[in-house]
């Protein structure tokens, strides 16, 4: 896909499984961090660039990612931001020159349900002074909506296909005053389809991720997931997905798929 000045792949390798951010238990969790030891996250890295992803939704420190240059790899940096001024932020990350970076669902979707958006987009226009491309990310259809509504000087969004942002109240709404343990990790089937259909509205390049529902598709149902995504959304868009090959050689099986589907 065609984003900005260059091209990337349109499978993004994610960063999550990396830090332990499974978004399924505590178990898993410790799992993972226990897993990637620097050498595996680099070795993943590398072997994602064999495979053709030449792009990278990095988080946090890019400590990892330069180390991953310094052996040779190299990626498009998609960031995101949010959790801290941006200002501190580019700091960090001026030395690896990032290619775009989006404030975080996770921090603009609290911005949504407290009215205070404003305070988005004006991170929005101070991002975009340090000469990369500006994007949202939210895990809610009506996020993206709003933003294009009110036409915000942005260039991209990154969306969750799972609303899992949704409020104590909404799900009581839902499901007429009943509560749900772990209520800010539920993925309904239903929810995909809302999101995807606000991506294909906007003609602003998107970015899907939890494709796979965090892991609860089950092993023969990622074709379909990766399938009912690329098809549900723009060929200008794409999609970022974690890797966690514990059990299966989960980068050649994605990027073999999402070949496949491809041509």
């Amino acid at each position: 896909m065609k984003f900005g000045s260059v091209e990337i792949s349109r499978l993004i390798l994610g960063c999550n499984p990396f830090f332990g951010e499974g978004h399924y238990t505590a178990n898993l969790a410790v799992s993972m961090r226990e897993y990637y030891t620097p050498d595996r996250v680099c070795a993943v890295m590398h072997q994602s660039n064999r495979f053709g992803i030449n792009a990278y939704n990095l988080a946090g420190s890019p400590a990892l990612y330069q180390r991953f240059q310094a052996e040779g790899g190299q990626m498009h940096l998609i960031v995101q931001g949010g959790r801290e001024p941006i200002a501190e932020q580019m700091k960090v990350l001026q030395a690896v020159k990032p290619l775009a970076i989006y404030n975080m669902g996770e921090t603009v979707d609290v911005a949504f349900q407290n009215d205070t958006m404003d305070e988005i987009r004006e991170w929005c226009k101070r991002t975009r002074d340090y000469g990369v491309m500006v994007g949202v990310g939210t895990h809610k259809p009506e996020v993206v909506a709003l933003v294009e509504e009110q036409g915000w000087d942005v260039d991209f969004y990154a969306g969750c296909v799972y609303n899992r942002t949704r409020t104590d109240d909404e799900w009581k709404a839902l499901l007429h005053g009943d509560m749900l343990e772990m209520s800010r990790e539920i993925y309904l089937k239903s929810d995909p389809a809302r999101m995807y259909k606000v991506m294909r509205q906007t003609r602003k390049p998107c970015f899907a991720f939890k494709v796979l529902a965090a892991g609860r598709i089950a092993p023969t149902g990622v074709e379909q997931a990766f399938r009912t995504a690329y098809e549900s959304i723009k060929p200008t868009d794409g999609v970022f997905v974690g890797i966690y090959p514990r059990a299966r050689d989960e980068v050649r099986e994605d990027a073999t798929i999402v070949h496949k589907i491809l041509t």
